[in-house]
């Protein structure tokens, strides 16, 4: 089988693609054939070893997964003697985590007691690269958006907004009623809009932080803005919550003492919660993944490379060929 493989934290150009032996699974783990993945941020992290804390999940010197890639969508290929959770001929979809699971390969293997909390049966009506594309960035905004609860009639500005998890966020706030600003780059606007946005701020034109309108939710799909920034743009008891910045963390504990507006990272969901609840609107039409490029394995340095730019839209997929 092919693998994308590393030996030390790096550059895309450290990745290689190697044959490797086709692994056995044990008795109690499943072994899954990959025919989707996506390279995104949480991987980039995982390459680079950056920033530092993260290496007390994935090795203080050197990676200890060789293989990289977080999510999947596939099928079950083969199941140990005490597997009863899944069957062969299963077609899945999951999320290993943001500190990786090792499907950047065709082939992989998993505990069942983790594929059990991580995985869920594809919905028929995608293809293996749709369902690739609805998990990494779809699961960090309905983990955010599942502990917040927003309600019919709020307002909530998504600075962001053609990203992974950015695409996700306004999807999920339109199912759920919300009246959604969307910002991003002008050229995508009609993209956004057909996601479900209400209006539109071209971060290229305009200062998306001076608008004049309040809201009850800001969300930093990017991790480029600040508390102190988007302040002004909260209603007395909004949020704000981003995917980055440092000295937001510090934020958390420290703004809702004061009982008005608030820095806010609800507790991260259950995998298993989250994909259902992406499955679930996905079959009501309620959710569409979007896809920038797709590679093939053979490219997937080339993949890490885009995506380290920043400037993707949505989802960079990656190809197995099997």
């Amino acid at each position: 089988m092919k693998a994308a493989v590393r030996s030390k934290y790096g550059l895309p150009g450290d990745l290689s693609v190697k044959e490797l032996e086709m692994p056995t699974p044990k008795d109690d783990e499943v072994l899954i054939k990959v025919y989707a993945a996506t390279v995104n941020r949480s991987d980039c992290h995982v390459i680079s070893g950056r920033p530092f804390v993260m290496r007390l999940f994935t090795g203080i010197f050197k990676p200890r997964s060789s293989i990289t890639g977080s999510d999947f969508a596939g099928q079950i290929e083969a199941v140990g003697s005490t597997v009863r959770s899944f069957k062969a001929g299963d077609k899945i979809m999951g999320f290993g985590g943001g500190f990786g699971c090792g499907s950047h390969a065709q082939y992989f293997t998993m505990p069942e007691t983790k594929a059990a909390k991580t995985i869920i049966m594809m919905p028929g009506s995608i293809t293996y690269d749709e369902a690739a594309a609805c998990l990494e960035g779809a699961y960090y905004a309905a983990s955010v958006i599942l502990g917040l609860k927003p309600a019919a009639g709020q307002k909530a500005l998504v600075f962001g907004a053609t990203g992974a998890i950015g695409s996700s966020y306004v999807q999920f706030l339109k199912y759920y009623g919300v009246y959604i600003t969307a910002v991003c780059s002008g050229e995508n606007s009609e993209l956004v809009r057909s996601l479900g946005a209400d209006k539109i701020i071209d971060y290229k034109t305009a200062d998306f932080t001076k608008d004049n309108e309040k809201y009850d939710f800001v969300f930093d799909a990017i991790g480029r803005s600040s508390f102190f920034r988007c302040k002004r743009l909260l209603k007395k008891k909004g949020i704000y919550t981003s995917s980055g910045g440092a000295e937001n963390l510090l934020l958390i504990l420290i703004t809702p003492v004061f009982g008005g507006k608030k820095v806010v990272f609800p507790s991260p969901k259950s995998v298993k919660a989250c994909l259902s609840f992406i499955k679930d609107l996905i079959e009501k039409g309620n959710f569409k993944p979007v896809i920038d490029r797709k590679y093939p394995l053979d490219k997937i340095a080339e993949a890490y490379t885009y995506v380290a730019t920043g400037q993707k839209i949505g989802n960079v997929v990656i190809t197995m060929g099997v």
